[in-house]
């Protein structure tokens, strides 16, 4: 989790990398950072996020290269609340 929302909610943050490498070598690499559906009537963005997380996490040669020499930090849905109350483009507090 990355936060909890003003709801309460979870705000999500998911770490793809390969895991196994000594602290040494996990220091070297490089973050990428994505964030997906920061407003809550971007539908097309969750599943292109579910596109590249499968894509990342699966067993292709290159998705494999990527996880070894770096580290992604993906938050799927910077919104949550938006979601749940069916806005499309407010937060729960009422701001974009």
């Amino acid at each position: 989790m990355l936060c909890q929302t003003n709801a309460g909610n979870p705000c999500d943050q998911l770490t793809i990398t390969t895991f196994t490498d000594s602290e040494q070598q996990m220091k070297l690499k490089k973050a990428i950072i994505l964030s997906g559906r920061v407003h809550p009537g971007e539908t097309g963005a969750s599943y292109m996020m579910k596109g590249v997380i499968d894509y990342l996490v699966g067993p292709s040669v290159e998705a494999r290269i990527l996880r070894d020499n770096f580290i992604f930090k993906i938050v799927p849905m910077v919104n949550p609340d938006g979601v749940i109350l069916g806005n499309t483009r407010c937060s729960l507090v009422g701001q974009d």
